[in-house]
């Protein structure tokens, strides 16, 4: 196979992917409106809206995949609706044209509220909102002509995780010492997903013919509670009896029929009052990979956190980028 990969978006799972490939030896091609990403003598950053159809065309000559790292607007059913097929197909249609297999990211919506762990032949029948959008994105995605590897994961954390239950509103509040307030239950099981563990197995899957056109479980490991992983946390950072509380469930539905965000936060709840837990482990054998261990994966994103915050604070006292 060709060593030449082109990612889109710039996101905590583009950005890991990129990374990796590169420091791997590989040469990369990322793609995002802005021209953002990591810098590495190995990554090419091009401003590209991969959304417009054919405007992919001449950024995918001689790759072996692609890795479609884009996500929507906003955080919405309308908006995934409204922006995540259309583009889906211009990247699927235009990679069919240069031969290269689509690698997506891809969460546990589709599932929908299932009962016991989540392994890839659990069924994938949500229809409504949010979660209905990404199991139609995955049957177009088995129609499609060009082949393609999606990858499902938990929630993320880790680094250049921000905007997650596991970034900013754990280990940002953490280290500021303030309360953290979790959604639904401190004490059920729920699984989170490393995002270099998800690179990884993106990674593995465009190298191995064999797992395409399926499913795949990114490498988790052991679903902990929500008041585990703040404590995973809270050991990395020396950080003693940490503030954890929880957001009122009756009071999320409540604003939820008066407030959008709120409205889609609340959909996800059904996550958060159970169990919910991904079982990795047909994936991990097919890609031959294991989950980082928690404690190991913690200490990373506090050690992330804190290295973004120190050069916040540079920049903005006049010390300048590092």
């Amino acid at each position: 196979m060709s060593n030449h990969y082109v990612v889109t978006g710039a996101g905590p799972v583009g950005w890991t992917v990129a990374t990796q490939l590169a420091d791997r030896g590989d040469r990369v091609r990322l793609l995002t409106r802005s021209g953002s990403g990591p810098e590495h003598p190995a990554i090419e950053r091009r401003r590209v809206d991969v959304s417009t159809p054919c405007a992919l065309d001449p950024h995918l000559d001689g790759a072996a995949a692609v890795f479609h790292c884009t996500h929507g607007s906003a955080y919405s059913a309308a908006a995934w609706r409204r922006e995540l097929p259309a583009t889906e197909a211009a990247v699927l249609d235009a990679a069919g044209r240069a031969g290269a297999v689509v690698v997506f990211p891809e969460s546990l919506y589709s599932y929908g509220p299932v009962d016991g762990p989540i392994t890839e032949a659990t069924p994938r029948t949500a229809t409504t909102g949010k979660l209905g959008v990404r199991a139609d994105l995955l049957r177009a995605r088995e129609r499609s002509a060009t082949p393609t590897v999606s990858v499902a994961a938990s929630d993320f954390f880790g680094p250049q995780v921000i905007t997650a239950h596991g970034g900013e509103r754990l280990v940002a509040t953490l280290l500021a010492g303030r309360r953290i307030r979790v959604m639904g239950s401190l004490d059920q099981p729920h699984s989170f997903t490393y995002v270099p563990d998800l690179a990884a197995a993106m990674i593995a899957a465009a190298d191995r013919p064999a797992v395409w056109n399926s499913v795949l479980h990114a490498p988790t490991g052991p679903a902990p509670t929500q008041r585990q992983l703040v404590q995973a946390h809270a050991d990395a950072a020396g950080i003693t009896d940490p503030k954890v509380g929880t957001l009122p469930v009756w009071s999320l539905r409540a604003l939820a029929t008066v407030h959008g965000p709120t409205r889609e936060l609340a959909e996800m709840l059904y996550q958060f009052e159970r169990p919910f837990v991904l079982d990795s482990t047909r994936s991990e054998h097919l890609l031959d990979l294991t989950p980082t261990p928690l404690p190991e994966a913690a200490a990373a994103s506090v050690a992330w956190w804190r290295d973004r915050n120190a050069t916040r604070t540079a920049v903005g006292s006049g010390g300048g980028q590092r």
